[in-house]
This record gives C-alpha cells, structure tokens and sequence, in this order.
C-alpha cells in the first residue's frame, strides 16, 4: 500500500471515551496521526470515503452498521478505497472475530492493549504487516475455523516456512520474526507469501489460524 511517511487513521468505536484515548495515544506518535472518528459504522463508512485513510481502527460491536458489516464494505474488492482494517476487540468477541477473519480483517488488538502495542497495530498493519495481539492469540486462534479455506498439509512447508509460521500464530510482527530468527524482514515476507500460496490462505490471520487448527503452534503449551 502506498502512502506518505505519516500513517492517516480513521477511528472507529460507539464510546467516545474509547475514542478520545485512542486519539491521544496514536496521536503522541510522530508517524501517526488521527484523521477521523466514527461513532458507528456508518459514519465510518462516510469518513473512510471523505478522508481515505491507510488504516481503520474498527470497534466490532456498533449500533447502526456494526464493525463486521463496515469491515466488509470497506474491504470488498472493488472498493474505490481499501484501507487496512484492525479490528478492536474484547475477550468475549471470539465468534465475532472468527467471522472478521472471513471479512479480510488485518488484525486484531484488545481495547486495554495500552499505548506500545496500539502503535505496533498501526504500523504493521500500513505496513501489511497485520498483527493480532498477543494476549489474545492462544485463546482466539485456537477456536478459529474458517470453512472456506482448505489448507495443504502440513507437510508441504519447508522448515523454516514452519519456523516463520510457529512465530507468527504467536502474534509476532515481521520484524520479531525476522530478529528471532536472524533473518532480514524480507525473507520473513518472502516466507510467508510463499506458506500463503501454499495454504490458500486469504491474509497472515488465516495462516494463524491453520497453525492453531493443524497443531503447527502451541507446541509444548
């Protein structure tokens, strides 16, 4: 995605407190800046429309339009605009977030993940690089089941394509991946476009999930 040097964010939530603490977390940041907010899903809508930002931090749970139904609005294919979707969550949205994986959400982050692991969503996600927070992974990847999806075998990656994918159903981004492997951010990228290829997997949430259903992660948990 291509976009300036500074991160233009749409804020999406039914709380204006949420909101306003979002805002004034990303907008400390000297990369980030906060372009818009949205009180339910439709306005998002309208201000994702008005303000074409690289990423949306999505509320799943809105009156009006809920986030889900937003989230495939701004996400279907032949969108005029297509931003990154992080979609907010809380412990209890698991089926909710199960369903966001089939929408194209980039990433999931808790609403109490705090100022460090907000900014990381944000930037990952305009990087392409969608994170899924690592206090949710275990207990929500776990449970995914993606119907549509029909993964290879396990068998078919190599094993440092497995490596890549074992880090990533963790929650890490590609630059943990890379240092935790000791290799370049590229090859990480590299590693898991080819899994994808691989798996059918539609983004780096399914890949997770197939790591969790297919046994791959968690080993030794």
């Amino acid at each position: 995605m291509e976009r300036s040097s500074v991160i233009r964010v749409l804020l999406a939530d039914d709380q204006e407190i949420v909101r306003t603490g979002m805002a004034m977390i990303l907008s400390a940041e000297n990369d980030i800046t906060v372009v818009a907010h949205a009180q339910d899903g439709l306005q998002a809508l309208e201000m994702s429309a008005l303000h074409r930002p690289d990423v949306v931090l999505m509320d799943i749970r809105m009156p009006r339009l809920d986030g889900l139904d937003a989230l495939r609005q701004l996400t279907r294919p032949y969108a005029v605009h297509r931003p990154q979707v992080v979609m907010v969550t809380t412990f209890d949205d698991e089926e909710y977030l199960t369903r966001a994986v089939e929408a194209r959400a980039c990433g999931f982050i808790l609403k109490d993940s705090g100022p460090r692991l907000l900014a990381e969503a944000v930037r990952a996600a305009a990087a392409g690089d969608a994170m899924v927070s690592p206090s949710i992974t275990v207990r929500l990847l776990k449970q995914l089941r993606t119907a549509s999806s029909r993964p290879a075998p396990a068998t078919r990656l190599f094993a440092h394509e497995k490596e890549v994918v074992m880090l990533l159903a963790e929650g890490m981004t590609n630059a943990e991946i890379a240092t935790a492997l000791s290799i370049t951010t590229g090859t990480v990228k590299t590693h898991l476009a080819n899994v994808q290829a691989k798996l059918t997997a539609r983004n780096r949430v399914e890949i997770a999930a197939w790591a969790w259903r297919t046994g791959l992660a968690g080993r030794g948990t």
